[in-house]
């Protein structure tokens, strides 16, 4: 009888088998850090803000995490037969041995001053599965299309989302020291001291109104508000422009830049196209007429210093958007993109009112709230990213109907916070503007009257300083030429009349 040889079988992974891919995570990791909580609730002290209880990959874990967090926050013991009574009805807690694995997560817990490095594997790897969702939910986005996002609002979205992950449980978070705040404060006096004309912040290149202000500070908002005409936008490009084109930077050993002198300007321009704005500023540094140039009413000479004046300023430090209606979230996203690749030290918005919320839809069910919104964001966006904020606004017609037209805080339109968030309120107040449309009849005594009250104010503008959260508050007095749209100093100014 002939016996059959059963062929061996093959046990080596067929070649088309596919690995199943794994959530990146690490139980023991999670078990050693619940083991030291549960055998030392002080630990839990030593572990920071950064670390929740979705952290864990493990739903138990993140169940008895929580528990143990209230228990901690409460002043209450948290231990395993403590625990135990709140996890008779979970199936999870039977499964893994119910109180002997409380038990056994304390018999092998490490020592307690190994808990923040425990946590911080935690995060790290909860961090890498956010990653991987995120990434998952570009593609799939991608892959599908919506016809309501066009591709560069999916990408500045995942650019949010990205920039959100990676500031979530940063350093920066929870209480500073006060030795740590003081040394700030005292670096921040030796570099005032340091500066020209005693400066703490960066420069407005308006003499009289950098003593006033004490120049710009890292993490202000700043609202410049005023009648259309005033000249709000081209005070802003002043500012700006000076900014930019006086910026100096020294190396770090680190390779980072400092800024010594002026700035990176970031200008969003919701009004006015970046053209129309490299147009006020050549009129500024060539002198040649803004009109004359629009109308094309210039000869040799003058478009020669028009070329160079383009080719002085050309290398300036300053970027404009001049996206129209932007949100809230992709002017952040923007700013915070520059803020990595060219550095940033001033942001520049015209205007605030033309600035929508949420994601653009224009679902303006309350503006005043909806602008309250800007406001708290642009004043969280100045702290983030330890920037000036500069941001234009709109005054309310009521301003029209009264006697004196110079204005006050309640004509900031859709006020809501505006005047709550900001460190700095200014009006821009031209009393030539006002003076001008009420001309009498030419030959008249009134006339003459109104002549000299002209020739009194002409070429000047008000700089009303409102509200200075650190500071005095009152007025300014500039300098303006009409012609070329451009603030400056007055020769003899020595004009700072406080309010009454």
């Amino acid at each position: 009888m002939t016996m059959s040889i059963v062929p061996a079988l093959d046990l080596r992974p067929a070649q088309n088998d596919v690995a199943i891919p794994h959530a990146p995570a690490n139980i023991e990791a999670e078990q050693a850090l619940l083991g030291a909580l549960l055998y030392d609730n002080a630990a839990f002290e030593r572990i920071g803000d950064f670390l929740h209880a979705r952290h864990f990959y493990e739903p138990f874990h993140q169940r008895l995490y929580s528990s143990i967090e209230t228990a901690v926050r409460k002043g209450q013991l948290a231990e395993p037969i403590l625990l135990a009574e709140q996890f008779n009805r979970d199936a999870a807690f039977e499964e893994l041995g119910g109180i002997r694995y409380l038990a056994d997560l304390v018999d092998r817990a490490p020592p307690a001053a190994n808990a923040p490095d425990y946590s911080r594997a935690v995060y790290d790897l909860a961090l890498r599965r956010d990653l991987i969702r995120i990434g998952g939910e570009i593609a799939q986005q991608a892959a599908q299309g919506d016809a309501e996002r066009s591709a560069r609002d999916q990408i500045e979205a995942a650019e949010a989302q990205l920039f959100t992950l990676a500031e979530a449980g940063g350093t920066n978070q929870g209480f500073v020291p006060f030795a740590d705040a003081l040394h700030g404060a005292v670096t921040m006096a030796a570099e005032a001291h340091a500066r020209d004309g005693g400066l703490a912040g960066i420069s407005t290149g308006l003499l009289d109104l950098d003593r006033k202000m004490g120049g710009l500070h890292p993490s202000d908002l700043l609202i410049l508000a005023a009648r259309p005409s005033m000249g709000k936008t081209s005070l802003a490009c002043n500012v700006a422009f000076d900014v930019a084109r006086n910026y100096a930077w020294e190396p770090q050993p680190d390779g980072t830049k400092k800024t010594v002198s002026g700035g990176v300007v970031a200008f969003f321009s919701l009004e006015m196209s970046a053209e129309q704005l490299a147009m006020r500023l050549l009129a500024e540094v060539s002198g040649v007429s803004g009109d004359r140039l629009r109308k094309g009413e210039i000869d040799a000479l003058e478009f020669g210093r028009l070329r160079d004046a383009a080719l002085e300023i050309q290398d300036a430090p300053l970027f404009i958007d001049a996206t129209g209606g932007i949100t809230i979230a992709k002017l952040t996203a923007r700013a915070r993109r520059l803020k990595r690749t060219s550095g940033l030290d001033l942001i520049v918005l015209d205007y605030l009112q033309l600035v929508t919320g949420g994601d653009g839809t224009g679902k303006n069910d309350n503006r005043v709230q909806e602008v309250s919104m800007i406001t708290q964001s642009m004043k969280a966006l100045a702290k983030e990213l330890s920037v000036p904020v500069i941001a234009l606004s709109q005054l309310s017609r009521q301003v029209e109907n009264r006697e004196d037209k110079r204005p006050q805080l309640s004509d900031l339109r859709e006020s809501g916070s505006i005047e709550q968030d900001a460190d700095m309120v200014m009006f821009i107040y031209r009393e030539s503007y006002y003076l001008g449309r009420s001309e009498p009849r030419e030959g008249t005594p009134e006339h003459l009257t109104w002549q000299e009250d002209m020739d009194k104010v002409r070429g000047t503008a008000d700089v009303i300083i409102a509200k200075q959260r650190h500071g005095p508050i009152g007025t300014v007095r500039l300098s303006f030429n009409e012609d070329i749209t451009k603030f400056g100093n007055l020769a003899h100014s020595q004009f700072f009349a406080p309010e009454e």
